[in-house]
């Protein structure tokens, strides 16, 4: 923030100036004060810009369309006038610094910061959506941290700004590194392009660095990465991962809409999250900061003088005589008046776009040591758990594979065998319709340490959760039963059979190891040879547990060796057949599911491949399009593939048998097969009952049902899980698709939820919220 130069306005209408904040593309800005005490920026635009009659024409459009956003999350336009000599507007000055000199200042925000900025964030794009205007230009230097809340600003204007250049071809126009990728293709942008620079701004508010690079790479590395690479991030707590990778989705349609993150966040509303919601230090100085503003006064022109401190220091700020310099908080500084822009993330960039249609067999992948979860539907929740007496198969997991069912699932019909223990003899009260039972008993495991996208394994009246610990909980107390520390890797799935559950040792060893369900106690640990490391189990049918391995004995290097997949017998220990993969594919992007003699799993190459569960020979691979992190639901011979629309393909041939469509909507999350019904959410919160011989539609459920994205059923009840942006459980009725009931610890966490039946008992977990229900 400087001194009024003798150039600079005093008077704008009835503002009077104080300070000039910055310049940038569209002009100047300043610090003014209305004659009743209001503190405004105003913008004053370029004298070559004002002397464009389009430009003229633009700008009164954008001002009239951003005047009528309000709300708490934006600095919205206050007055403006277009037609004087020098058009300009006044928008409310936010007390708060920009996100960039937070994090310049005081590193990544903590989680619960950044939890309160993504709901106050997404709030303020439904503020603005609303109004018809897409912002095109959120990042960083354009959220304000106020003690209240954060706001954007900038929004609508820009268009104005940019209308001459958005019709020149090949250039794009934007902030690299936050623009989403059909933006940098320079296609149409809609709402979805602003979630995408959401998912940018939350991973830089979490690690305090690029997604996709920093400011010292150039331009057209930040477009390439946005376009054809995935995100980097390393830091971004696993609480808020799930909504960060879902944001930053390539694909618009897979991402969640601001509505959705409000109400996956904030289900009793944002304010609830910005109660003292930023740290001590950046608290401390935005109360220093707001008095030395209300202190301000107009002041006398100033001949120029030594160069003052950098307007976008961030500290402390003194209130002085006139003409101290005060940090420019409100509006960040932006060099370059008087010509273009000045690129990069101070302001918009016109980059020529190098690139065409993304090679969607091309990816980069970041530092992460788990697998990658690129895909809405993987992000916004594959969970599915198991029980007795239902017969369940579906996206979220597959310890058990019933051997004559030809299905691959989640659970079994009969107990000791597969998910789940026989029915315990419990009666629970049917409650009136609407009502929801209430939690039987709760218990919280300790933060971060569950794998909230597994599914859970019931078996012998005792809950597992998937974790470091891996702990056991008694179904009826919710007492731990036992706790195995240092077993279990990150997002490692619970496969059972016969009493024993199959993991990839914790040690990375690359050994599978055998536990005992009941006792927690290790059985058998297997290893297949010096040059051979396990690295992932993928599924598990009567007689095998199938696994991803490196061979290190074929490599062109230490980062380019040969992968495989392999059948270990859950009896013996010992290898029974190993096949090679391709070169060039990963092991740990592969996700699998067993159906009769078919070993079914997709991986990140985009490729679904069927194999001979006896050999191992490969039966047939297809091309699957852009998604790939799903685990595939396999009945009725049959493959599913979700996305904008269901195929089933024929699991013998790979010929698509059948297509559903989703009439309007925006497209299917993984389905659950069970009892001839397949079962699926969509992307507007609608659950589906489709024949699964025929893919016709038996009903639609589009109440209001949390979001249900996978499912169990009992009796006439079908059971969903929400999605991490949605939450809770609901009971539907079965036959004709009525929601019965729904539930949800109204915890406000972006955790993948997940549900399993055990007898007349339902379990429920919320991250590391734990609880027991009556399944009525």
């Amino acid at each position: 923030m400087d001194a009024l130069q003798p150039d600079d306005p005093r008077e704008l209408g009835s503002y009077r100036m104080l300070r000039r904040l910055g310049a940038g593309g569209m002009g100047r800005v300043y610090l003014a004060r209305s004659p009743g005490g209001r503190t405004v920026a105003v913008k004053v635009v370029r004298p070559d810009l004002a002397a464009d009659a389009d430009f003229r024409d633009r700008f009164r459009h954008e001002v009239e369309i951003a005047k009528a956003v309000s709300g708490r999350y934006t600095a919205p336009v206050v007055d403006a006038a277009p037609d004087a000599s020098l058009p300009w507007l006044a928008t409310s000055y936010v007390l708060g610094p920009d996100l960039t000199d937070v994090v310049e200042a005081h590193g990544a925000l903590p989680e619960r910061t950044v939890r309160a900025l993504a709901a106050g964030l997404a709030a303020a794009l439904q503020e603005i959506h609303a109004a018809g205007l897409i912002h095109r230009d959120l990042k960083p230097s354009n959220v304000l941290l106020a003690a209240d809340g954060p706001r954007v600003i900038d929004f609508g204007i820009a268009r104005a700004v940019d209308g001459n250049r958005m019709t020149q071809t090949g250039v794009v126009v934007g902030s690299p590194g936050y623009m989403p990728p059909e933006q940098a293709l320079g296609r149409d942008v809609g709402a979805a392009g602003d979630v995408f620079s959401l998912g940018a701004v939350l991973a830089f508010a979490a690690t305090g660095r690029g997604a996709f690079g920093d400011g010292a790479v150039s331009h057209a590395t930040l477009l390439y990465q946005v376009v054809h690479g995935e995100p980097d991030l390393t830091g971004v707590p696993q609480s808020l991962m799930g909504l960060v990778r879902a944001c930053l989705q390539k694909d618009p349609t897979n991402r969640p809409t601001p509505a959705e993150i409000v109400s996956g966040l904030a289900p009793q509303g944002v304010d609830g999250l910005l109660s003292d919601w930023l740290p001590s230090a950046v608290s401390s100085t935005i109360a220093t900061h707001a008095a030395g503003i209300l202190d301000l006064e107009g002041e006398a022109p100033q001949a120029p003088t030594a160069p003052a401190p950098a307007a976008a220091s961030f500290g402390p700020v003194q209130a002085g005589a006139p003409g101290t310099p005060v940090p420019g908080y409100g509006y960040p500084p932006v060099p370059g008046y008087g010509g273009a822009p000045t690129p990069g993330y101070g302001a918009p960039a016109a980059v020529g776009n190098p690139y065409g249609t993304p090679d969607h067999g091309t990816m980069h992948l970041g530092s992460a040591p788990a697998p990658a979860a690129s895909s809405r539907r993987r992000v916004l929740g594959l969970a599915l758990g198991g029980a007795a007496a239902v017969a369940a198969v579906g996206g979220g997991a597959a310890w058990w594979l019933g051997k004559d069912s030809g299905t691959s699932g989640s659970s079994t019909a009969a107990g000791g065998k597969g998910g789940s223990a026989q029915p315990v003899a419990e009666e629970f009260t049917t409650p009136p319709a609407g009502v929801a039972p209430q939690p039987l008993w709760h218990e919280t495991a300790a933060e971060e340490s569950t794998n909230s996208d597994v599914p859970l394994l019931i078996h012998q009246g005792l809950l597992l959760v998937s974790g470091d610990p891996l702990v056991a909980y008694d179904v009826k107390t919710g007492k731990k039963r036992w706790s195995k520390p240092d077993i279990t890797r990150s997002g490692a799935e619970l496969l059972f059979h016969d009493g024993k559950v199959f993991l990839v040792d914790g040690d990375y060893d690359g050994v599978l190891v055998a536990y005992d369900v009941e006792t927690g106690d290790e059985a058998w640990r297997s290893r297949l040879g010096k040059q051979l490391v396990i690295e992932r189990t993928i599924a598990i049918d009567d007689k095998n547990v199938y696994v991803t391995l490196s061979d290190f004995s074929e490599s062109k290097s230490a980062t380019d060796y040969r992968t495989a997949v392999a059948a270990i017998s859950h009896t013996t220990g010992r290898k029974v057949w190993l096949q090679k993969r391709d070169w060039g594919t990963d092991e740990y992007d592969v996700q699998g599911a067993v159906s009769g003699k078919h070993l079914v799993y997709t991986d990140s190459k985009h490729n679904l491949t069927v194999r001979d569960t006896a050999t191992g020979e490969q039966l047939w691979t297809k091309k699957i399009g852009d998604d790939w992190s799903w685990r595939p639901t396999v009945a009725n011979g049959l493959v599913f593939l979700p996305g904008g629309k269901l195929d089933a393909v024929d699991v013998d041939t790979g010929d698509i048998r059948w297509t559903l469509s989703p009439n309007g909507r925006r497209g299917f999350y993984n389905p659950t097969v069970i009892a001839g019904v397949l079962y699926a959410g969509d992307y507007d919160r609608g659950v589906w009952a489709v024949d699964v011989r025929t893919g016709k539609r038996i009903w639609l459920c589009d109440q209001s049902n949390r979001g249900a994205v996978t499912f169990l059923r009992a009796g006439t009840t079908l059971y969903g899980a929400g999605s991490a942006l949605a939450g809770g459980v609901a009971a539907i009725d079965a036959r004709t698709g009525k929601v019965r009931w729904t539930w949800t610890d109204d915890k406000g966490r972006s955790d993948d939820w997940q549900i399993a039946l055990s007898g007349s008992r339902l379990t429920v977990t919320n991250g590391p919220d734990i609880y027991a229900m009556p399944a009525v």
